[in-house]
């Protein structure tokens, strides 16, 4: 009888053991079986149409990433208070998104629906074809995504990997999944055209007034369509800081709500239309600091054919070129003044330059770089022997490194200067020349924002 305690004991525990087992199978069985669930409804909720109307190689994604993101102002939902459905399909609005290849930065551009061009001819991918023709750029989506593809390619010169066309009644959802955002109006706003009417100060909106806040344009600036577009930005930094943040990636349940409405919402590319490759893209995006993220509108001026109407300005050019060579765009408004004191201390000193290749007259190039940006430069010639390295010499006094480093950069040259036995600034060009050239930088007057700015004071 002495035996028979622990025996039961023993027997007590294992059984314990086998229910905590079982317990256990059965739970991860559920998440298995859930999770497959989830997973295959999210992969259900996409919709797919074609890139291109005609057979052109995609660029490989690998590196850097180019999206045309569309909200289509299609009318085809069950939402009421956006005007009846006439069959129409149009470009609300137009972001040129660029992922850079090392996924540093993030640049997006608004191309305003405004905005006219010669569009292209569009082959019939299930919307029907397109001749061709002068027009408004928002108006190509009626034909399909690959027409609005066509035109944007057409007007930037920007070869895109992908699309991905959002309609009102998706972004609705989508920011009723992220439980609203946060925004702040220093004045009321009311826009009975697009459902909007909010009091000045601090708002959690949901998706409806979220949609409204950037349509509108009778509630900001002059009424164009041009003036809504830095309330775009405040609304789009204001979904990506919600998206980012741990009240969504920590909490499982809303986080899944948020991939169901994205998933449900969009229209998008064969390559981009597998879990997995949303995945990555999600991950890439992720990857790269708020802050680094910046929505810019795209310089425009007057149609010359209706003043109402806009085409590119001169410094369109210049960011669309910047993001074909993944060059950092740099907007007026956020370039940086640090760099003057160092141009002011090297135009107060006289620089030499020697040319080192055999590249006849280039030290005579760079003089004239150097003398445009106010430098002056008292002496031209030939180094005494070939040098395969560019060498920036300058004298052991204060301030000569800060001095070259400005000269250096104002004629574009990545290189760092060595203190030597020389009585001003020496630039001995080398073989490596080219190599060393930064490309051409200047900033270019938009309006921008990056997402890590404050929503509110």
């Amino acid at each position: 009888m002495q035996h028979q305690a622990p025996i039961a004991r023993r027997r007590a525990r294992r059984t314990r053991r086998r229910v905590i087992a079982i317990v256990a199978a059965v739970l991860v069985l559920a998440v298995l079986v859930t999770t497959g669930i989830a997973v295959l409804r999210l992969q259900n909720n996409i919709s797919v149409s074609a890139l291109r109307s005609s057979d052109i190689d995609v660029p490989d994604s690998s590196e850097g990433v180019n999206v045309l993101v569309l909200g289509s102002d299609s009318r085809d939902f069950n939402t009421k208070g956006f005007g009846a459905d006439n069959g129409t399909r149009r470009s609300d609005s137009m972001l040129l998104v660029h992922l850079s290849p090392n996924n540093e930065r993030i640049e997006a551009v608004q191309i305003p629906r405004d905005t006219v061009l010669q569009r292209p001819a569009c082959a019939d991918t299930g919307s029907g074809a397109y001749p061709g023709g002068y027009g408004m750029i928002n108006s190509a989506l009626n034909y399909g995504p690959a027409c609005s593809v066509a035109a944007v390619e057409a007007l930037t010169d920007v070869q895109l990997n992908h699309f991905i066309e959002v309609n009102f009644e998706g972004f609705i959802s989508i920011v009723d999944a992220l439980d609203g955002i946060n925004v702040c109006l220093e004045k009321p706003m009311t826009d009975p055209k697009a459902n909007l009417d909010l009091p000045a100060g601090r708002h959690t909106v949901d998706g409806t007034d979220a949609l409204a806040l950037a349509r509108t344009r009778h509630a900001v600036g002059d009424g164009s369509d041009i003036a809504r577009l830095g309330n775009q930005q405040k609304v789009m930094s204001a979904i990506v800081q919600r998206a980012t943040s741990r009240e969504v990636l920590a909490r499982p349940e809303r986080l899944y709500a948020f991939l169901d409405a994205i998933t449900s919402s969009m229209t998008v590319d064969q390559d981009l239309s597998s879990l997995p490759s949303l995945a990555s893209l999600a991950a890439r995006i992720q990857a790269v600091p708020t802050d680094k993220i910046t929505f810019m509108a795209m310089p425009t001026q007057p149609a010359p054919t209706n003043r109402n109407r806009v085409v590119p300005a001169p410094d369109a050019a210049l960011i669309f070129e910047r993001i074909k060579k993944d060059i950092p765009i740099n907007s007026e408004a956020q370039s940086s003044t640090d760099e003057e004191p160092a141009r002011e201390a090297a135009q107060k000193l006289q620089v030499s330059i020697l040319n080192g290749t055999k590249v006849y007259g280039l030290a005579g190039k760079f003089a004239d770089a150097a003398a445009e940006e106010g430098f002056t430069v008292s002496s031209i010639g030939t180094a005494t022997s070939l040098h395969e390295r560019t060498r920036l010499l300058i004298p052991d006094t204060a301030g000569a490194k800060k001095a070259a480093t400005g000269f250096a950069k104002a004629i574009k040259l990545d290189v760092a200067p060595s203190v030597a036995d020389v009585e001003e600034i020496q630039l001995v060009l080398g073989q490596d020349h080219q190599a060393l050239r930064i490309p051409d930088n200047k900033p270019v007057k938009v309006t921008s924002r990056t997402a890590s700015e404050k929503l509110c004071g």
